[in-house]
């Protein structure tokens, strides 16, 4: 019985999933993940940006693309507009993963 703890000596934990996710109470996020939520952020919002017309840059399929684009009518306005809630989402992780949400 000594190697068992008492219900008080454990830490609380959050179960999410149906247990899948185990969270410890006043675990931090780690420093790899901060930046990792940054990093994968900012290539989401450059790739979202750079490829939002297709690949009109291509030799070969270049000029199709941009055939295609006229022809359906992009909306650039549009466009930008998801890049940025995009943007605005993995703000918003950022800040949580930041501070400590168990205070």
């Amino acid at each position: 019985m000594a190697a068992e703890k008492s219900l008080s000596e454990t830490p609380a934990t959050h179960d999410y999933a149906g247990g899948w996710i185990t969270e410890k109470a006043d675990s931090p996020v780690p420093p790899f993940l901060r930046i990792c939520y940054v990093v994968i952020a900012s290539a989401c919002v450059a790739y979202l940006i750079m490829f939002m017309y297709g690949e009109v840059g291509h030799s070969e399929r270049g000029p199709l693309v941009k055939q295609f684009n006229q022809t359906t009518f992009t909306n650039e306005t549009l466009m930008y507009t998801i890049a940025a809630m995009a943007a605005a989402f993995f703000v918003g992780v950022s800040i949580f993963a930041a501070k400590n949400p168990h205070d």
